[in-house]
């Protein structure tokens, strides 16, 4: 196979690129192309949170338990067997991937699935 040498950009160095490969990504459009298909930062960081916090067994049981049914903390740590400081972890990392939401009700809070986390629990 052989080898095109291109630089793609002025302060980068000059590098091999593959024939074949270089031929697909002419087809595309090129580098410019290429970058094009990267969602912008902001969506690359929400959705490295929400893979993060998708990322544990223990969040991925708490959003399968309140998949069908808003629970209370006092269900989930029944279901969990956490100490109340370590489910509150992982409770808010769920919260800050905006997967869950929490809504108080006198005393208590209740968790719910948000539309993103329901569409990611599918």
């Amino acid at each position: 196979m052989k080898c095109v040498t291109i630089s793609c950009c002025d302060d980068e160095k000059a590098m091999d690129i593959p024939d074949q490969i270089q031929k697909e990504l002419d087809e595309i459009g090129g580098f410019e192309a290429l970058t094009g298909r990267i969602p912008p930062q902001a969506e690359l960081t929400s959705r490295s949170r929400i893979y993060h916090a998708l990322s544990d067994p223990i969040r991925l049981t708490i959003l399968y338990l309140i998949k069908d049914q808003p629970l209370c903390v006092c269900v989930i740590k029944r279901f969990t067997h956490l100490a109340g400081s370590k489910l509150s972890y992982h409770l808010n990392i769920l919260k800050e991937s905006g997967l869950i939401e929490g809504k108080y009700h006198g005393n208590w809070i209740i968790y719910s699935l948000t539309d993103t986390g329901r569409e990611f629990i599918r």
